[in-house]
């Protein structure tokens, strides 16, 4: 046991060394992969890990969409105002987004795999705290904590990938992680009709946080045993000074002025709630002002040097602009079926399933494909996300009786085909060249990109549907028709984000993507391994 621990260290210390010759990601050559996860050394524990980090990931997002459909049975089962529901909702997503990069950062520089621990165990104790919430306050604050919790693990997701895979490896494990993320989209509203209808109206909504005990309860064991450990630190210390509590504090205000007037668009009444944008916007020109000064001393919260990196600025502007337009499609269709067409929240929810199952499979599909076709392959995604959208637009004004679920069942099949092959392979491109010791802060930009592009996205697509849906009779089919040629646009700019990376000679893989992960087993190992 001994001798097979001093090997391991070994190789630790070997595999380290071969990255600061040949950073992560980059052409020069394959990084090792983690000691004990790999072909040769044992059981292969990395899909497993990866498993149970996707678990993890699944609860977090799909309790951004499942509450929609529970807040009917909330208002009943706890006669919740409409200004509380609205902060059920929101509260969620602004705790959320307030500290991806943070949490990230942290798993960075001290341990994702304690990191992810303590968010998984927080996110299972809120929901179980949400759901069992006797007044309004209380839910709110529930979710408040839940939005903490989930902001604190899924930026360690990311960056556990990049860490336990390299090459076609990783496009594969970034692909299932792009069908997770389509899946927790679209499935939430059908899982929450389910719920609610087994459960029933009062007390239906309590199951939707309850459903997260027992994933969240056996994933914790099985997180500790397979996630991998940090590597020592190469001075033999741990490393200090390095989480910039100043950037931490200015990105976490920047983000949440920014986010602010965007999720309570409907509740802030008038123009004033806009100035917001402009001071979010320099508090957010003044944490890269202060991000520029730190990094001349020491390893600052974002390292922005990585913008430089035409595959990750242009992939998060991407994913910012592409977030607006398709999450804005759930809220503004669910509402349009619910409210409009009557339909129950299963209905809804059924209707919603063509998209996620083409979500499913083309996300896949593209994980396994993106290291040969690079940016090419998200833009035809992109291209048949717009068709997929207009053909669903076309299907409203042509059925107007209650069979519309069925009509546009084959344009959003088609649409979720196309998402498929836009977020999986864009994260995956977007995160190609970034080391692995800022994979976490870098994964958790991304996803504050998605975040702050969702929002955005629902208060545009939204004021739209609203506008039509408020005149003097409820036009909900033309509502929704306008609100999802606004969505429409919104892809088209993502559209053309793909383009600029393509024709200005970003089209091709990086060769770090190219190399295939076969390769990996037959990299020499160092002495003591295996």
């Amino acid at each position: 046991m001994a001798a097979a621990g001093a090997g391991h260290a070994t190789g630790v210390r070997a595999g380290r060394a071969r990255e600061r010759t040949h950073p992560v990601g980059t052409a020069q050559g394959p990084a090792p992969e983690h000691p004990g996860d790999g072909p040769g050394d044992g059981p292969d524990r990395r899909w497993p890990a990866l498993a149970v980090c996707l678990t993890a990931s699944f609860m977090t997002l799909l309790d951004i969409s499942i509450v929609n459909v529970a807040l009917p049975s909330i208002r009943t089962g706890i006669h919740a105002s409409q200004s509380g529901l609205q902060w059920v909702l929101s509260g969620y997503a602004l705790m959320f987004g307030l500290v991806l990069v943070p949490a990230g950062r942290t798993g960075d520089v001290r341990s994702r795999r304690a990191v992810f621990m303590v968010g998984l165990a927080m996110f299972t104790a809120t929901s179980a705290l949400a759901g069992a919430a006797r007044d309004e306050t209380w839910l709110v604050l529930a979710r408040l904590l839940q939005g903490l919790a989930g902001g604190i693990l899924v930026p360690q997701v990311s960056g556990f990938i990049q860490q336990m895979f390299r090459g076609a490896e990783r496009g594969r494990a970034f692909g299932i992680l792009g069908s997770t993320i389509g899946v927790s989209t679209a499935v939430g509203p059908l899982l929450g009709g389910l719920l609610i209808q087994a459960f029933g109206p009062h007390e239906g909504w309590r199951w939707v946080f309850y459903v997260n005990l027992p994933i969240g309860l056996a994933a914790l064991p099985l997180a500790h045993r397979l996630l991998p450990p940090p590597p020592p630190p190469e001075d033999g210390r741990k490393a200090r000074g390095d989480l910039d509590p100043v950037g931490v504090g200015l990105l976490g205000v920047g983000t949440v002025v920014l986010l602010l007037p965007f999720v309570q668009e409907q509740q802030w009444k008038g123009a004033l709630k806009w100035l917001l944008v402009p001071l979010a916007l320099a508090i957010l020109a003044g944490f890269a002002g202060w991000e520029r000064f730190y990094a001349r001393r020491r390893a600052p919260l974002v390292d922005l040097t990585l913008f430089r990196q035409r595959s990750y600025g242009l992939g998060v502007l991407l994913s910012l602009v592409y977030f607006a337009g398709f999450t804005a499609i759930f809220f503004i269709l669910t509402l349009y079926l619910q409210n409009g067409m009557r339909y129950s929240a299963l209905e809804a929810g059924l209707s919603i399933m063509p998209f996620a199952l083409g979500s499913t499979v083309a996300a896949t599909v593209g994980g396994r494909i993106v290291s040969r076709f690079g940016r090419p392959l998200v833009a035809v995604g992109l291209g048949m996300v717009l068709a997929g959208l207009l053909a669903a637009a076309l299907a409203v004004h042509l059925d107007t009786g209650r069979t519309v679920g069925w009509a546009t069942a084959g344009p959003l099949l088609f649409a979720g085909l196309g998402s498929g092959l836009v977020i999986a392979p864009n994260q995956t491109l977007t995160l190609s060249e970034v080391p692995v010791a800022r994979a976490g802060s870098a994964g958790g930009v991304l996803q504050t990109a998605q975040r702050i592009g969702s929002a955005a996205g629902v208060a545009a697509v939204g004021s739209v549907f609203f506008s039509r849906v408020g005149a003097g009779h409820a036009d909900w089919a033309g509502g929704f028709q306008l609100g999802v040629l606004t969505a429409t646009g919104l892809a088209a700019l993502a559209l053309v984000v793909a383009l600029l990376d393509i024709f200005g000679g970003g089209s091709r893989p990086p060769a770090a993507m190219s190399r295939p992960c076969e390769g990996l087993a037959q990299e020499p190992r160092p002495a003591g391994r295996g």
